[in-house]
């Protein structure tokens, strides 16, 4: 005879069943999801209403581009996990291990574990920048911060690590082609020395967005947007993708072995599609977007890892949560997020509020999980 308990559980996957399909759309477990919460707005929403949203959409990843004090505050208490970020201006300041000090001291200890902070990105993109210097700051600065975590008792807590564009590949097609720019090695085995040394991941923005954009007539719509396709099978390892994102990520694997490191995980930090662009820029579309981002989070629902690592699932970082108006740039820049401002849908993609912060949809869908990874 079946207990409470089991009753309950039956009951809960019952529920489960009827909703996925009954017009309510994605009802899943998905535990590698975060979001980017950019502030280059005028307009956008006070920090408690944003925190409200991602609670009530069961978001529990976000990555946030400063150290914000009110955005630190206001995640205080909820379920949000977030990795905060130094800009790149101060990184030469924080190379001293005794300002790496004060600043892990003011800007994150002070907070910590009411807000649950869990990563720090040094900088963004800095590899790619065409600065040396900054280089050897960078990576200067995360032993530095790392070290000052270790002295406070935080390093079990909060890992270190910096997004990087795939522009640091030489070669990314097919993946096991990937290598990463000879220009870069020196500091490129540093960083990869640092990664290994604490277990800290490997992040990468990556956006098949810019290579559809660049070469429309060449690579297939459907196989960047996930969308059902032949894909490619990679000549030399055999294995087959339907999709760039992942072949993406198997390229900085591949790269990463070359220089010597294996089993150092790789997450993406930032990955999307624009919802509008200008004329120039082919595939910028509502559809589109909406169609990516769908796609993503089915694939993430499944707790999909990649073709050369299919069972280590895949974090992803959609990029963003909200449209915003003062980003400088193209007309994409300012039509990444999901949500409009007001906290109205941009689109779709199985999202949606379980609360009263936002009714323009009735897809429901939960984000956190218990589950084990694979």
């Amino acid at each position: 005879m079946a207990t409470p308990f089991s009753k309950i559980g039956m009951l809960q996957c019952l529920l489960v069943i009827y909703l996925s399909f009954s017009g309510f759309g994605f009802v899943g477990i998905v535990q590698s999801l975060g979001i980017n919460y950019g502030q280059l707005g005028n307009n956008l929403p006070p920090p408690e209403k944003v925190v409200d949203l991602l609670q009530s959409l069961k978001l529990t990843k976000v990555r946030i581009y400063d150290t914000n004090p009110q955005i630190l505050m206001a995640f205080a208490n909820s379920t949000v996990e977030l990795t905060v970020t130094v800009e790149n201006d101060i990184l030469p300041v924080l190379i001293d291990p005794q300002q790496a000090l004060q600043w892990v001291s003011t800007r994150i200890k002070p907070y910590f574990p009411a807000t649950r902070i869990t990563g720090i990105a040094v900088g963004n993109e800095v590899f790619t920048g065409g600065d040396t210097t900054q280089m050897t700051n960078l990576v200067q600065a995360m032993v530095a911060i790392h070290g000052a975590l270790v002295q406070l008792g935080l390093d079990q807590y909060i890992q270190v690590s910096t997004p990087s564009s795939l522009a640091i590949l030489e070669e990314s097609y097919p993946a096991s082609a990937g290598i990463f720019k000879p220009e870069l090695t020196v500091f490129m085995t540093q960083f990869l020395q640092f990664l290994s040394s604490t277990k800290s991941p490997f992040w990468i923005n990556s956006y098949p967005f810019f290579a559809y954009k660049d070469s429309p007539n060449k690579i297939p719509l459907d196989y960047v947007l996930f969308n059902p396709n032949l894909g490619m099978v990679d000549p030399y390892t055999k294995l087959h993708y339907d999709n760039m994102l992942y072949a993406q990520v198997d390229a900085i694997i591949f790269a990463m072995a070359k220089l010597g490191f294996q089993g150092i995980e790789v997450r993406v930090s930032e990955t999307g599609w624009p919802s509008k662009g200008d004329t120039n820029e082919v595939g910028a579309t509502l559809e589109n977007a909406a169609m990516y981002n769908r796609n993503l989070l089915r694939r993430q629902m499944s707790n999909e890892g990649t073709p050369l690592r299919p069972n280590m699932r895949l974090e992803v970082y959609l990029f963003a949560l909200f449209n915003e108006n003062m980003k400088p740039g193209p007309t994409t820049e300012r039509n990444y997020g999901l949500y409009q401002p007001d906290i109205t849908m941009v689109y779709n993609v199985g999202l949606s509020s379980l609360s009263t912060v936002s009714s323009t949809s009735t897809t429901t869908i939960s984000l956190t999980s218990s589950a084990p990874q694979a």
